[in-house]
């Protein structure tokens, strides 16, 4: 079975943590301290183009203080 990511998913995915990011009104370095991930990491999560693991994701939801269903596009 072929598990790449959907990549519109990706991007909504994104651009959703990128909405929540901004109405807390926090910078991307910022979130990614909290998150524990670097700044590139965390920018490349929110334009779509990384991957991050199912650890990751939990830990930006927690640092966003936010459920995962917020962000999540499916």
């Amino acid at each position: 079975m072929n598990m790449l990511p959907d990549e519109k998913s990706q991007k909504a995915f994104g651009k959703n943590l990128r909405s929540v990011r901004e109405d807390k009104k926090l910078s991307q370095e910022e979130v990614a301290v909290l998150s524990k991930i670097s700044t590139t990491h965390y920018a490349g999560i929110e334009r779509g183009e990384e991957n991050p693991t199912f650890s990751v994701i939990e830990s930006i939801c927690k640092a966003l203080k936010i459920k995962s269903s917020q962000v999540l596009p499916f």
